[in-house]
């Protein structure tokens, strides 16, 4: 009995499809359900379940590349670089992204037992404008890291200006190829780019990070987080996770979280985007 509204949810689904497709396909029609609505929710039921420590299975492997990885490198090739690029559709919110950032950036550094303003490291940096506008009129010196060699030339040769002299390295890297150098950052900062690592990668790329920390050093991570579950985009590679499967993974690298806000002064209708501090 306690399958019956299971089964009498399906069966309504089936019946809208008897009209046009013989019972032969119900299978398919069963098939298709499953792999869409199960994949958003089954990492969140995952997370409820102690017993359960696998991780998902976002990628599958094609002549030893992961396409998972090779499907958002060559989307990004396709992306100007530009502003307009990193933002899309809202380049009308990039000022108040970054004010956001400022403000709870502010919180964690420059104090007595918080982060230092020596060096920062800003990973999935694009073009520079988190480093540029957030974290450059803080920090003394600063390292960059992304996949795309265009978006860091950019940022060196005309994006950040008189900054660039500033940067002391850009490393052209994928974060899960990336061992960022031991003791040397103040402040790590992840901006939409969490979302591009499979869950155990973001969790041994977490643990390298709190390695290069300096003493009350700071990780933050600035990311859509779904409204439930977890849900894969297969066009730019990107996972949306929920905030407590993101917290988990935080966790199960070392870490505390010791900060949490919602961006606020987005459209409702956009996917929510929380900010993370973890040390």
């Amino acid at each position: 009995m306690e399958y019956r509204g299971a089964h009498q949810a399906f069966r309504r689904r089936w019946k809208k499809t008897d009209n046009d497709l013989c019972r032969h396909s119900m299978s398919f029609v069963l098939h298709n359900t499953l792999r869409h609505d199960f994949f958003a929710s089954y990492l969140y039921l995952l997370e409820q379940i102690p017993l359960v420590k696998l991780f998902a299975v976002t990628c599958e492997y094609i002549d030893g590349e992961k396409q998972f990885y090779a499907r958002a490198q060559d989307f990004y090739k396709d992306v100007p670089a530009s502003v307009e690029g990193m933002m899309g559709d809202f380049v009308e919110l990039s000022e108040v992204d970054l004010e956001s950032s400022r403000q709870f950036l502010k919180k964690f550094v420059g104090g007595p037992g918080k982060a230092g303003t020596k060096c920062a490291l800003d990973c999935g940096c694009g073009i520079g404008r988190v480093s540029k506008n957030v974290l450059l009129p803080i920090f003394e010196t600063m390292e960059m890291a992304d996949m795309m060699e265009e978006f860091l030339l950019h940022a060196h040769e005309c994006y950040l200006g008189d900054d660039a002299d500033r940067i002391e390295t850009y490393y052209c890297y994928n974060l899960q190829e990336l061992t960022p150098p031991l003791n040397k950052y103040d402040v790590i900062w992840m901006q939409w780019v969490a979302c591009h690592l499979t869950d155990r990668d973001l969790m041994e790329f977490l643990i390298k990070c709190k390695a290069s920390l300096k003493p009350n050093g700071v990780i933050i991570i600035k990311d859509n987080m779904a409204r439930q579950g977890c849900k894969l985009d297969p066009i730019d590679s990107s996972v949306i996770r929920h905030l407590d499967i993101m917290k988990s993974i935080i966790v199960k690298a070392g870490l505390n979280v010791i900060g949490v806000e919602k961006q606020e002064g987005f459209p409702e209708q956009m996917v929510p985007i929380w900010m993370i501090a973890m040390q």
